[in-house]
């Protein structure tokens, strides 16, 4: 029998819906880990081969010997994974299967997935040509809508400092661009470099600026990502019982007498990141209040009236 899933909390979406991201440091078992590093196999050069940055031959003759499945596009997420494996096992823990449900609804489809492998520098010290690190992107191409897809980025291992950890830029989602025009911002103030313990998961949403980095160690670096489609509107899809009057609720700006809790909803919508300007910054507060009335099925709510005073255009009585 399944166990209940175990949804995300209000604090929890809304720094989602505020940082477009949300890790769960090593919340997977050692026993997953070991499976799936298991089914997905190790990565070998192919016997008598030589080792090259071109190195498409190897990575498909890998993918042919792993046992990892394929999936069609826009299976059902209940579906795609069996029970036995570890990605099916992975879904179906209740913590994963709630942040899950809470982001995108409990009949996600699996949009694909895929295993990034980060080589080691004995590979391209082998194949003679420097290491590089991928071009900062957003996935797929320009894609404006408030619905969102999810991208779940597994580490089954522990990844130390040296070997090139995903790096992303919290707070990037909702600043809408072609997937590559980003391809030559290598460092922005903020970023977030991977280094994590094994059984590590990220939930981002589609639209984070990332890439991956170098892998300075000995050892391949491994990635799993599943992308997962909403089959649902994404309205109070998670555990909303903490969700209080107070959070709904305009409180005095900029002039204030007691200081503010950083736990409010409207602080978490709030919270600028390194990268902001003085400015434009400002435009992020309301990008990601106008993405939390899409959460909440609800077009009146306002942090700190950013949206409501853009908003406010009286009529003329006649």
């Amino acid at each position: 029998m399944m166990s209940a899933s175990i949804k995300l909390n209000s604090r929890e979406m809304a720094t989602f819906a505020a940082d477009g991201l949300l890790r769960l440091d090593g919340i997977v078992p050692d026993s997953i880990n070991q499976q799936f590093l298991a089914e997905a196999g190790p990565f070998e050069k192919p016997k008598g081969a030589e080792w090259s940055h071109q190195s498409t031959y190897t990575l498909t003759n890998f993918m042919a010997r792993s046992q990892l499945p394929t999936v069609t596009p826009g299976t059902v997420l209940e579906t795609a994974y069996k029970e036995t494996t570890a990605l099916g096992r992975l879904v179906r823990l209740p913590r994963v299967r709630g942040a899950i449900e809470s982001l995108v609804g409990s009949n996600s489809l699996v949009d694909h997935h895929f295993l990034h492998l980060a080589r080691p520098r004995t590979f391209y010290e082998a194949a003679g040509v420097p290491q590089r690190s991928q071009h900062t992107h957003q996935d797929s191409t320009i894609d404006p809508r408030r619905a969102f897809d999810i991208q779940i980025f597994y580490f089954p291992h522990e990844v130390g400092p040296h070997m090139g950890g995903t790096r992303y830029v919290p707070g990037t989602h909702l600043r809408i661009v072609s997937e590559s025009a980003i391809a030559r911002y290598q460092n922005i103030r903020g970023q977030q470099h991977v280094v994590c313990p094994a059984g590590t998961l990220i939930f981002m949403h589609h639209g984070i600026w990332h890439g991956g980095g170098v892998n300075r160690s000995d050892e391949v670096r491994y990635m799993f990502k599943i992308r997962l489609n909403p089959s649902v509107p994404q309205v109070r899809l998670w555990d909303t019982s903490d969700l209080s009057d107070e959070d709904f609720q305009q409180r005095p700006i900029f002039f204030r007498k007691e200081p503010t809790n950083p736990n409010d909803i409207a602080s978490l919508l709030t919270r600028p990141q390194p990268w902001f300007e003085g400015d434009t910054g400002r435009l992020e507060y309301i990008n990601r209040i106008r993405f939390w009335r899409y959460l909440l099925g609800d077009e009146s709510f306002d942090a700190d009236y950013w949206v409501t005073r853009i908003e406010n255009e009286p009529s003329t009585s006649v």
